[in-house]
């Protein structure tokens, strides 16, 4: 069965920091572009960042650059979002999402429609 599935998320304090895992199973996630996104409660979906299936081009947006940061191992077939600095604004359930080869990556940058898999999502809480 090919499936993303999500882990990493919990409550935090303003200021602290979480991992989120992604880990792919089915499928080898090394020739996939990969995409974060979140929803926030009364929100539409958001994209956070994207990575290119050979890991060369990374993007994020404006509210989250230089406090997220975006990688893959590709031997554990497992994405991450390093989230540092967490604001109450980060508040959402946090997607990842893939697509095969460099045209994931323009999907992503698009705002992720037309993504093959997504996963369930990890609820990320940041509250004092």
């Amino acid at each position: 069965q090919l499936q993303l599935v999500e882990s990493g998320g919990g409550l935090v304090q303003p200021g602290g920091s979480l991992r989120l895992s992604c880990v792919a199973s089915g499928f080898n996630l090394g020739y996939w572009s990969v995409g974060w996104f979140r929803r926030a409660p009364g929100k539409e979906r958001e994209g956070v960042s994207c990575a290119s299936s050979d890991g060369g081009d990374t993007t994020y947006s404006d509210s989250v650059k230089g406090r997220f940061t975006v990688s893959r191992d590709d031997a554990k077939n497992t994405v991450y979002l390093e989230m540092n600095n967490l604001k109450p604004e980060d508040t959402a359930v946090y997607y990842c999402a893939s697509a095969f080869g460099p045209r994931g990556f323009s999907l992503c940058q698009g705002g992720g429609y037309g993504m093959d898999y997504w996963g369930k999502g990890t609820s990320v809480t940041v509250s004092s």
